[in-house]
Order: C-alpha cells, then structure tokens, then sequence
C-alpha cells in the first residue's frame, strides 16, 4: 500500500535533485531518520536501493545522450566495488539494530552530509586551489580515481551520502579537460552498481522496507521531471547555498540527537555501576 507522506517527501527530495543534481542521499536518509523516526541501518539500506532505481534512470538518459566517460565509470568502480564487499562484511558482524550499529551510522552519515554541505559551497575554490598546486600525469589520475572510488565505496555503504556532490568535485579536480556533463554523467553511471551493490548487502542484512521504497518512488520520480523544468529558471548558486544549509542544519541535528543518546546511555551505566 502507498503512503502519501513517503511520496510527498520523496517528491520533495526529487525536485531538489533535479533542480541541482545532489542531495538524494543527502536528504532522504537524513529524512527518513528524523522525520519518519526510521532505524539508522533501514533508512540507509532503503535509500540505497531507492538511489540506484532512480539513477539507473538518469543513466539511462546520459548514455543514450552519450555523456559517460566508461573509462572514468570503471576507475571509480574498481576501488568502489572491492571497498563496498569489504565495509558490507564489516556491517555484517554488528547488529544493524543495535546501538554500535546506530553510532556507526549516525557519526559516518553526519561526517559525510557535513563535508556535502561544505563541497556544495566551497566546491569552486576547491576546485581552482587544486588544479593550481597539482600537476596529474595519467598514472596519477588513474590511481587517484580508484581511491576516490574506495572512499565513496566506504561512505555510501554505512551513511548512502557521497555519491553525489563529492563524487562530482573530485572528478572535475581530476579531469579538468571532461565537460560537466561527462563529468555528472559519469558519476551517476558509477552510482549504479555502487548503490545496488551496498543495496542488495543491505537487503541481505534485513535492512531494506520494501514498502517504503515504492512510496518513495512514485512522488520521486514526477519531482525530478518537475524540478528539471525548474532547475534552469532559479539561480543554480542560491540552490546550492539552500541545499547546503539544509544539509548542514540535518548534520548539526543528526550529531546531537547521537552526542545526547550517547550521554544518556553513558549516565545510566554509570549510575549503576558498582561504586
């Protein structure tokens, strides 16, 4: 059965990404977290595998554009996939419902949505400070691909939050002579199997609410196409100062509700702990 309120948010986080291309991850498990008071591990797993139904999407319509650089997509891909299979068996030895797994997730996903925010905004001189100071021969750029790649492999596999604007900034730093386009469209071909992979480790886990998915789905989907047709109408810089704020308030919220939980566990067991 389809909820509406999973629908209306997954419309709301739709148009956001089709209005700057980020914040999938970055909003929805945060979302899911908070608003709807769903499990760390759950939020994240069925993000997962609503990120790579939505992307296969955006794929689909950049490879018939011809926009993906496959030699890119499998760079990120080898140091991903490999990172991904590791950090899973990590994963599988918690208890996903437990409370080391709820920290785990918490810290990682508030890290991750933090260094979002700040990419979001300072991208740009990030991106100039680096190309200013290094000189990429091929080997280099190739190793430091597949190292970009095991990073997000890491991050998306425990909080789903990297695969968008810090895959995207990393590879306009390496391949400065790419066009934006390639550059999205290769990030988002290697979103694909990256985000099914940890999906399915997650679904595995019993992490995944299938239900939740297909709401999710039916009010993203229109809020893409709807927030594309809006995207080239409203000032591409003050929707990134927007969704960087949004991103940093969620963190700043995220990490006190775990530092708070962290006390109170923390004050129990001292309180009766033998003296």
């Amino acid at each position: 059965m389809i909820d509406p309120l999973y629908s209306l948010s997954g419309f709301f986080v739709g148009m956001l990404v089709g209005m700057t291309g980020v914040g999938g991850g970055s909003l929805m498990t945060p979302l899911l977290i908070l608003l709807f008071n769903i499990h760390p591990a759950t939020a994240v797993g069925t993000d997962l595998l609503y990120a790579a139904a939505t992307k296969t999407c955006g794929s689909l319509v950049h490879g018939f554009s011809r926009s993906i650089d496959w030699r890119v997509v499998g760079r990120l891909a080898s140091g991903s996939i490999p990172a991904t299979g590791v950090t899973l068996l990590v994963l599988s030895h918690f208890n996903l419902n437990g409370e080391a797994a709820r920290s785990l997730i918490t810290v990682v996903l508030s890290a991750a949505l933090f260094v979002t925010a700040f990419v979001l905004v300072f991208g740009d001189s990030m991106v100039a400070f680096y190309r200013a100071r290094v000189s990429l021969d091929t080997q280099r750029t190739v190793t430091s691909t597949v190292i970009v790649g095991a990073t997000l492999g890491v991050l998306v596999s425990i909080s789903s939050v990297g695969a968008g604007a810090i895959g995207v900034v990393a590879l306009i730093m390496l391949y400065p002579q790419l066009p934006v386009a390639k550059i999205v469209g290769s990030d988002i071909a290697h979103a694909v199997p990256l985000t099914m992979l940890a999906g399915i480790g997650h679904w595995i886990m019993g992490s995944v609410d299938w239900h939740i998915i297909g709401s999710l789905l039916l009010g993203s989907l229109p809020g893409i196409f709807t927030g594309s047709y809006f995207a080239v109408r409203i000032p591409e810089r003050m929707l990134r100062l927007v969704l960087a704020t949004t991103l940093f308030v969620v963190a700043t919220r995220i990490a006190y509700e775990h530092v708070t939980a962290a006390s109170s566990i923390l004050t129990a067991f001292t309180r009766r702990a033998p003296h």
